[in-house]
């Protein structure tokens, strides 16, 4: 009258519940069942047993308690106490008419397959602890006998592990102290190196200034640069300073001797151009304080220079020194005549003269000595022509262009 549920727990397959006795059957059961399972299952059961309408399972434990779920969610019904109480009988008979009456559902019952299968998983997993439990007992027999030499090679290993470890802290702390010298070593040779880089970029700006400079002064005529001689009216001008003096134009003698130093330095520097070596004689070149000093003899200093006393004229030792003066002009004249040096004016550097003829032409006295202002100006003026044409020769030989 009533439609009720059965479902196997694990394969969700409908089971059919025994009219006779209500005990759940697999609804895979062939159909050719014996009358006599049908007849036996009508016989009451023990008062033990469960009560009508319970599901049931092949087998049950015998200890009464109920399975849990294993890993293959497999449910097992368990055999209930037996308890006669009325309220427990009326309880049981309110859960059998809810089951009947399709009011609750019966979940815990297991097809035959079902069951089969959950008892093998149940009969390997028994035989899995039965063997885990015989190792257990093993270890258990030979750790007493095994545990002190096995603790002792274990307490020796962990002794060394210790000390190694304490080996390698300490070559780490080495490492980290030589890691943090070759980082002070870095820095102070990255320093070192800018400061080197530095250095070498100013070496280098140098000696492009250098180079620059020695072009410029290879280009530079050094004779015409260095020295100038020109005319100031009667007067002869080197560098400036006025060489000689006359009534009318009462000339320093501190310009005269400066002019004098500033003509030995150009003849010095005439004569190192062409390799001369001044016999005789040895021009010294110290501005208004030059002198010529003798080859022979004693080595008298003859000196270019006067202290412009009133018997300045009678003074031989400076006319002295002038004399030796033309006896090295003519010496380098001679030298650079063989290479096509032209002078204007002759000179007699034994008598002292400069110029040939007579008369206002004739040859000029560098003598102060029973001399005139006038022809010992003119004489000097005559051997700056000819040192100027001496320095354009030089220039032109030795400074081309």
């Amino acid at each position: 009258m009533f439609s009720t549920r059965f479902l196997c727990q694990h394969c969700q397959q409908p089971l059919k519940l025994r009219q006779s006795s209500g005990t759940v059957c697999s609804a895979q059961e062939e159909p050719g069942g014996t009358e006599a399972d049908s007849g036996s299952s009508t016989e009451p059961e023990a008062s033990g047993g469960p009560p009508a309408g319970a599901p049931s399972s092949p087998r049950e434990p015998t200890d009464g308690r109920m399975m849990q779920p294993s890993a293959a969610h497999f449910t097992l019904v368990g055999r209930f106490p037996s308890k006669k109480t009325l309220g427990h009988i009326q309880k049981t008979h309110a859960h059998i008419f809810d089951v009947i009456s399709d009011l609750e559902g019966v979940d815990r019952a297991l097809c035959t397959e079902c069951t089969d299968c959950l008892l093998e998983q149940l009969d390997r997993q028994l035989a899995q602890a039965q063997l885990d439990c015989q190792t257990y007992r093993r270890c258990l027999e030979l750790g007493p006998q095994g545990s002190e030499a096995e603790g002792a090679a274990l307490q020796s290993e962990l002794w060394g592990l210790m000390l190694e470890e304490a080996r390698l802290v300490r070559e780490l702390g080495n490492l980290d102290r030589s890691h943090a010298k070759h980082v002070r070593d870095l820095r102070a040779l990255q320093w070192q190196q800018q400061e080197l880089s530095d250095q070498l970029s100013s070496l280098g700006n140098q000696l492009s200034y250098a180079q620059l400079q020695t072009r410029a002064l290879r280009a530079t005529d050094i004779f015409k640069a260095t020295f100038e001689i020109s005319e100031d009216g009667p007067l002869g001008v080197i560098n400036g300073f006025r060489l000689g003096r006359l009534p009318g134009v009462p000339v320093g003698w501190g310009e005269i001797n400066a002019a004098w130093g500033q003509a030995a330095l150009l003849l010095l520097a005439l004569s190192k151009a062409v390799g001369l070596q001044f016999q005789r004689y040895r021009l010294v070149a110290c501005g208004s304080r030059s002198y010529l000093k003798s080859l022979t003899g004693d080595g008298e200093e003859l000196p270019l220079a006067s202290e412009g006393r009133d018997n300045v004229f009678l003074d031989n030792k400076f006319d002295r020194a002038m004399l030796a003066f033309l006896d090295c002009l003519q010496q380098f004249q001679q030298e650079a005549g063989r290479s096509g040096l032209r002078v204007p004016y002759t000179v007699h550097a034994q008598g002292g003269l400069l110029g040939d003829g007579v008369g206002p032409t004739g040859p000029y006295s560098v003598r102060t000595h029973l001399n005139t202002e006038e022809q010992w100006t003119a004489a000097l003026r005559r051997m700056l022509s000819n040192l100027k044409s001496c320095l354009a020769w030089a220039s032109q030989r030795y400074c081309p262009k």
